[in-house]
């Protein structure tokens, strides 16, 4: 990777130095000292997006520099302004309050604050007493850089700012990856989604562990991609670092990004491999895998197997979903009075799976902040729907054998995740979200490829698809309008289902007759 060049400072130190004091006036605390903290910190970020940019671009450095600058800029500038917001327009409540969009965020920001005025070591964060970071590691760091650069006062603001570098920091990785595998018309395709992303714009801008997790996805896919192109020690030294970061922040998203890479080195069919021995790297790579996960969320209880500890874990977060559910919403209560026990856990996937419904995000009364974010975020996972149902088929144009099914293989854990994210988080409309965005670098391949297929081949199920989603937008929207402002009248929920169902089966049908005469013709 290339140092930086010269020129760089000429932008780099003036624009440093004016954001600081810009960021430095809207923190409390020392003035001068907030200036230095942020000043540095902005120089550090930008040499190291530049560098990498430069490194990564090759002869399309110019697009991928402007596309590195927006992923930043969207998420730095939407994190400041909703801490600016929220506070003057949001809701009566302490997060709000406070600037944060995400209790999360504001919990594990108030304990890494408290742990950089006390006298503990910085790696205490990986004790269990602090219950609001389950692993640590995104804690440590936070009360680092409050200890070493901000010791005066509480600034939020520069972990917005590393939150927001971090992500930014994965577009190049990624870029240099997907352009080495899959070609740059899939790579340019990727960075426009990776960066316009509306969840991914939101966490990147709230100090959430997302944005370190895609970085570390970025890492592990590159180190792996040229490893098993040019089996380089030094990309074997990104994979691990990659896996590392992981292991910090979330042992379950290395768990199955390992279990992304196996599949993905049994499948590429190569030489060097027989199948016993591809094979056994996915059962040892699972077995520890399993172990740590379990752990994780066995909090360190290693007493029965690990997966009788995963299996118990998604059980009683399934039924703490249903009772949140019954809990929240009247109507939902009513529902599951009406439907056989059976089927709840089936529904709250199904409910998980649409969430941020987008009909409720644009007609629900709430405050101008939120409904700006709600409808960005459902609007953005709207859009992404579609094609993420459609990787399968696109997959299977791929040229070789191996190629395929490993696309194949991508998209099976891919949507194993959603909807194990469903599951988990299918009663919250944040969580649900949030967790399935942690595999969003693996997304947006998906999506950039289903892109690509479609601008080469115009195949007709893409508008089929969006059709379906259509029909499911204007029977919710129509069923949330007379819920909330009693326009028309609305039709019992479990019949609109069902309308819905008959006209998606038709859709689907004419699909496959059109397609059928067209080849026989």
């Amino acid at each position: 990777m290339k140092s930086p060049h010269l020129k760089d400072l000429t932008w780099i130190a003036p624009l440093a130095l004016g954001l600081g004091a810009l960021l430095a006036s809207l923190q409390a605390g020392n003035w001068f000292l907030g200036f230095l903290a942020f000043s540095l910190l902005f120089a550090f970020c930008f040499i190291s997006l530049a560098t990498v940019t430069r490194w990564a671009g090759a002869s399309n450095v110019k697009r991928l520099s402007w596309l590195v600058a927006l992923a930043f800029a969207l998420r730095f500038v939407g994190g400041v302004a909703t801490y600016l917001a929220l506070p003057v327009n949001g809701f009566d409540d302490v997060d709000d309050k406070a600037g944060y969009v995400y209790t999360d965020a504001h919990r594990r920001d108030v304990q890494a604050w408290d742990l950089a005025q006390s006298d503990h070591w910085i790696v205490e964060a990986f004790n269990k007493s602090y219950a609001y970071d389950q692993y640590g590691g995104l804690l440590a760091f936070s009360a680092f850089i409050y200890r070493y650069f901000s010791p005066d006062t509480h600034r939020p603001l520069l972990l917005v700012l590393l939150s927001a570098f971090v992500a930014a920091l994965g577009l190049p990785f990624g870029w240099k990856a997907i352009q080495q595998e899959w070609g740059e018309k899939i790579a340019v395709a990727f960075v426009w989604i990776y960066a316009l992303y509306p969840e991914s714009v939101l966490l990147g801008g709230s100090s959430m562990r997302e944005s370190y997790l895609l970085l570390f996805s970025a890492w592990a896919l590159w180190g792996f991609i040229g490893w098993l192109a040019l089996q380089k020690k030094l990309s074997l030294a990104w994979l691990a670092l990659g896996i590392l970061g992981m292991l910090l922040v979330s042992p379950a998203v290395a768990l199955v990004t390992l279990v992304i890479l196996a599949g993905w080195l049994y499948f590429s069919n190569q030489p060097r491999l027989s199948a016993w021995q591809g094979g056994l790297i996915i059962a040892l790579i699972f077995i520890v895998g399993l172990f740590l996960l379990s752990a994780s969320l066995g909090s360190g209880n290693l007493s029965g197997s690990p997966l009788a500890i995963i299996n118990k874990f998604l059980r009683e977060a399934a039924k703490l979903n249903v009772h949140h559910l019954i809990s929240n919403s009247g109507w939902v209560q009513k529902l599951f009075d009406e439907m056989p026990e059976w089927m709840q856990i089936p529904f709250v996937l199904i409910y998980g799976l649409f969430q941020p419904v987008l009909p409720a995000a644009v007609i629900e009364p709430t405050t101008l902040t939120w409904r700006i974010i709600a409808i960005l975020r459902a609007v953005g996972w709207y859009s992404v729907l579609p094609a993420l149902v459609l990787a399968f088929g696109a997959g299977a144009g791929l040229g070789s054998e191996a190629k395929r099914k490993t696309w194949l293989w991508l998209s099976l854990v891919v949507w194993f995740w959603i909807l194990l994210t469903a599951l988990r988080g299918g009663a919250d409309q944040w969580d649900n979200p949030r967790y399935r965005t942690i595999l969003f670098l693996w997304q947006a391949l998906m999506i950039a490829r289903v892109w690509v297929w479609w601008r080469e081949t115009r195949n007709a199920w893409v508008w089929r698809a969006l059709g379906m989603e259509a029909v499911f937008l204007l029977f919710f929207g129509q069923w949330y309008l007379t819920r909330y402002l009693q326009i028309g009248s609305q039709l019992p929920f479990g019949r609109m289902v069902s309308v819905i169902l008959v006209l998606w089966a038709g859709i689907a049908v004419f699909g496959l007759w059109r397609d059928r005469s067209r080849r026989s013709v």
